[in-house]
Parts: structure tokens; C-alpha cells; sequence
């Protein structure tokens, strides 16, 4: 129970914090964005606490690789099959079909950085096992 509310949490959090940011940059987000930065932000808090030893830029690395296969997924889903439109990188240069490119993964790996500091800060804070002992 304490994993469910712990990664509970977690995917709320980056479901609101992934529509804020997406809100401040491009003025307005969709639904499908804030289930996807949930889910995105829960890999990332997994991977980074798996890989807590490896080098800072390994993490965001993985990060980076996390964010952009799940937009390649989603983007396939809400905005090939289903033609919702929420984004659309083709005239991005290197993109592949339209969902994905290498620009806006770049910006991934920049963004897993301050991501891989929140998930080391919330664990500590609010999960560690020595709080729940204590």
C-alpha cells in the first residue's frame, strides 16, 4: 500500500507539473498530456532511484529516452489514429512522423535533470524507509 500511494503521488505530481509547464510554454495543454506526463514522470522517478549510483547524465539520458518513447506512443495513438492534432513536429527537421524529433528530445534531456532532483528530494523527504520506521 505504501508503493501505491508513494507512485500515486508521483504520476499526479508529474501530471500536474507536466501540464504547468506545457501551459507556460505553449499557453494551453490537453488531457492526453497530463496522463502522459504522469506516466513519464513516474518511469523517470523509478529509473532514477534504480539507477542512483550511475553518472547524473546517464540518468538523464534515460530520462530523455523515457519522455520521448512515451510522446512516440502517445502521439501514434491520440494523433495519428485518432486525429486529435495535440502536436505535430513535422516541420521540425529529423522527426519521424510527425510525433517525435530530435529538438524536443534534446529539451527531454534537459528537462530529466531538475526531474531527477525532485524524485531524489521526494524520496528522501516523503518515502525514505527511515521515515516509514520511524
Amino acid at each position: 500500500m505504501k508503493k501505491f500511494k508513494e507512485y500515486s503521488f508521483i504520476y499526479l505530481l508529474g501530471a500536474v507539473i507536466y501540464s504547468l509547464i506545457e501551459v507556460a510554454f505553449r499557453g494551453f495543454t490537453h488531457w492526453t498530456m497530463a496522463l502522459t506526463g504522469g506516466l513519464a514522470y513516474l518511469l523517470i522517478y523509478i529509473a532514477n532511484i534504480k539507477m542512483k549510483t550511475r553518472s547524473l547524465a546517464l540518468r538523464c539520458l534515460s530520462g530523455c529516452i523515457i519522455i520521448t518513447a512515451l510522446e512516440f506512443i502517445v502521439g501514434c495513438i491520440v494523433n495519428r489514429r485518432f486525429n486529435m492534432g495535440v502536436w505535430d513536429y513535422s516541420q521540425q527537421p529529423g522527426h519521424i512522423l510527425g510525433q517525435i524529433c530530435p529538438l524536443f528530445s534534446a529539451i527531454w534531456f534537459l528537462i530529466s535533470f531538475p526531474a531527477m532532483l525532485l524524485s531524489f528530494f521526494i524520496k528522501g523527504r516523503l518515502f525514505s524507509s527511515d521515515r516509514e520506521n520511524s
